[in-house]
């Protein structure tokens, strides 16, 4: 099969574009898809190099470099749905290649034949207006740009997902919920993202540990607890934030991974007297060296589609605690491999939470060791398994409306 994947970039340093790194790869090696990867931006996954055309089932990834402008996101996300669109009208009509299907993850292009949804900004664009609860508003200017651009998301979720020719996969029970409650769609597959279980591991994860702390000034006495993400407020940074202020007799410190801003969060962790226990870094591909600093995996997300890095956490052994408003919570077994808070912004709770974890080492390993047994069965190649079979089902699906 000859797909045309559209992502604007694929890296391992963030959750969706990890997601489809390893999907993309076990849909080449496995189901000898041939790839045609339409990308601002690809980094550490195995391309290959064009050689005059091939058979569909090559088993190559191809990578056609859209170029990207600089400017506000808004702008250059126009400017990337317009010049993705133009490089494969250019490849079709000129160079001949003709695509069984064309896959996004997400809103990427308007003539997607099957889209993996990871977000939904309906629920985003909600989250920002409810504006509760977070660090202090950014200024005016990047509120009114955020507003437009969610809006625009929404729009156009509105016209892609509403259309039932559309195939669609969610990576959780909970958005296929939201997607059912939104644009009445009653036929999305759940297709749960998985973890590399060869990558993140106990073992793994302990090796690393005394280099990994060593590195950050972490004492061994430190409670150190990881949240990973983009958009802070939405993961519930805040929320943390006031459940360590709660606990100021334990020595808990939070390293937060992402590339979001941190000033205004360096600025509520001031208020509340904590600064010195807030540690912020830029994401990384080695996101296991991240959890290989840490005890304790918390994300009392607002919203989450999935929650890859809770997953990845708990492949490592780590006990987790995240909201119920992530997707990876209806896998999660509360009490026994991990911990789900029910109100996101609950840091009363959250802090007892964590309080019993810090009294308790037995209850961590525990719950770190269940939850390494629960992740195990989280595989990418069941997950890729299951997206090759949507595929199928919407190439069928396709050449049977064309025929009509």
């Amino acid at each position: 099969m000859r797909l045309a994947v559209v992502s604007p970039f694929i890296d391992r340093r963030h959750g969706t574009e990890r997601a489809l790194a390893e999907q993309l790869e076990r849909l080449s090696r496995n189901e000898h898809c041939e790839i045609h990867l339409y990308s601002q931006r690809v980094e550490n996954l195995a391309l290959s190099q064009p050689a005059g055309p091939s058979p569909q089932d090559s088993g190559a990834i191809f990578w056609h470099r859209v170029p990207s402008i600089p400017g506000p996101h808004l702008l250059r996300f126009l400017a990337w749905l317009l010049l993705n669109w133009i490089f494969r009208a250019w490849d079709r009509w000129v160079h001949g290649l003709r695509f069984d299907l064309v896959v996004s993850p997400g809103i990427n292009c308007l003539d997607a034949d099957v889209v993996l949804v990871h977000a939904l900004f309906h629920r985003l664009r909600a989250l920002a207006g409810e504006g509760r609860g977070g660090p202090a508003k950014p200024g005016l200017l990047r509120r009114l740009h955020r507003r437009v651009y969610y809006s625009l998301l929404s729009g156009m979720e509105r016209r892609i997902y509403s259309n039932p020719k559309v195939s669609l996969a969610a990576v959780s029970q909970r958005t296929a919920a939201h997607l059912k409650d939104y644009f009445h769609r009653e036929d999305v597959r759940v297709i749960p993202n998985g973890v590399d279980t060869t990558q993140f591991s106990p073992s793994a994860r302990l090796v690393l540990r005394s280099a990994a702390r060593r590195r950050r000034n972490f004492p061994e006495s430190d409670f150190v607890l990881l949240l990973i993400g983009n958009d802070w407020r939405v993961k519930g940074l805040d929320t943390v934030l006031h459940a360590i202020s709660a606990l100021r007799e334990l020595p808990t410190l939070i390293l937060v991974a992402g590339d979001d801003s941190p000033s205004s969060f360096r600025e509520l962790a001031k208020s509340l007297g904590i600064s010195e226990r807030c540690s912020f870094e830029p994401s990384r591909e080695d996101v296991l060296d991240f959890y290989a600093a840490v005890d304790v995996y918390v994300s009392p997300s607002r919203e989450d589609s999935f929650g890859l890095p809770v997953a990845e956490a708990m492949a490592c052994g780590l006990p987790v605690i995240t909201s119920r408003n992530a997707g990876v919570a209806d896998l999660i077994h509360d009490g026994t491999d991990g911990l789900i808070l029910r109100q996101s912004e609950d840091s009363q709770d959250l802090a007892r939470m964590l309080q019993r974890l810090h009294a308790d080492e037995s209850l961590r390993r525990g719950i770190g060791t269940a939850a390494a047994r629960t992740a195990a069965h989280w595989t990418w190649d069941r997950n890729a398994s299951d997206v090759w079979e949507l595929l199928k089902e919407a190439a069928a699906k396709k050449v049977l409306l064309q025929a009509r």
